[in-house]
């Protein structure tokens, strides 16, 4: 999802996207250095939805003892970013249909995403 809208739009002074993947911890330096009022992280999120859902999740709710395809829970990350660059961090999830490495996203996450990247790259 991040590697299109990092092909559909720019970096600027306001709008900075990155690419956590599986260990977005790494990306803190990158974050420090741009001065964020604000971080979103998109992910994949077990919400008990349909595939497809968009919902934000609360980081309350994040179990950080669950298992992950990263390898930092969110929820400390998020709290990390939050005490150390002073800004609100926020999750943005997609309720996937598998999340099997290797599997190809379903018909309704596909849409899902699709979604996502117009919001965020609309100019």
């Amino acid at each position: 999802m991040i590697r299109e809208i990092l092909t559909r739009t720019a970096a600027s002074d306001s709008f900075f996207p990155l690419e956590g993947g599986p260990a977005p911890e790494n990306i803190t330096a990158t974050l420090r250095s741009f001065h964020p009022d604000l971080v979103i992280f998109l992910d994949a999120a077990h919400m008990g939805e349909p595939p497809g859902t968009i919902l934000w999740v609360e980081l309350e709710t994040i179990d950080g003892m669950s298992a992950s395809s990263h390898s930092l829970p969110l929820s400390i990350l998020a709290e990390f970013i939050e005490l150390e660059l002073n800004c609100p961090v926020l999750v943005l999830g997609i309720q996937p249909a598998q999340n099997e490495v290797g599997e190809i996203l379903s018909e309704p996450v596909r849409r899902a995403v699709t979604d996502i990247v117009e919001t965020f790259t609309q100019t």
